[in-house]
């Protein structure tokens, strides 16, 4: 469990007394600048999104939890940094089968922080042509294709998958496949 590269960077997901979840958010922040870990505890967030209520005939943008109850947090897993996240107050656990914390996959991460108007600075994604990809998101979910083009700039690649026994090109977002 213990490594300092920034490749081991990884979102796990705290669960938090519900309610709790700025509060949680605070206080890990505040442990991970006295106690040092900004080299192995990186972004606290809870996951928001806009909602839009109706009040006296009035629209009203209001910000609403995702997930109550559970706050994303970006680390490097080491005993010193899992006892810090989980000895704040207010955290229940890590998600994950009994004390093993389970990180949540690149495709599940970028997807979160998309969705809320965060975007990763680059997905780390080598691809090269002819390479072979699974689809992991969207309306092909589950198909395996082959890479044609890679468009870095867009975060998108052109992807061919076999539909119907016919050639079909795709273009999908970077989260939506993962290398075999």
């Amino acid at each position: 469990m213990v490594s300092s590269r920034s490749e081991d960077k990884k979102w796990y997901v705290v669960h938090t007394y519900s309610g709790y979840e700025n509060k949680v958010k605070t206080n890990l922040e505040k442990r991970v600048d006295s106690m040092g870990m900004q080299d192995k505890i990186f972004r606290v967030l809870v996951p928001m999104e806009d909602q839009i209520e109706v009040k006296d005939g009035k629209k009203k943008i209001t910000k609403k939890k995702v997930f109550p109850g559970y706050v994303l947090v970006e680390m490097i897993m080491s005993d010193d940094s899992w006892y810090v996240v989980r000895n704040t107050p207010g955290v229940t656990g890590f998600v994950g089968p009994g004390s093993k914390p389970i990180p949540l996959r690149d495709h599940e991460a970028q997807a979160i922080l998309r969705q809320m108007g965060i975007e990763e600075a680059k997905p780390r994604l080598e691809l090269a042509r002819g390479q072979s990809v699974r689809l992991v998101s969207g309306p092909f979910e589950g198909f395996v294709g082959t890479v044609d083009e890679v468009l870095p700039d867009r975060g998108k690649v052109r992807v061919h998958i076999s539909l119907f026994g016919r050639d079909t090109p795709l273009e999908v977002d970077f989260i939506q496949i993962e290398k075999m």
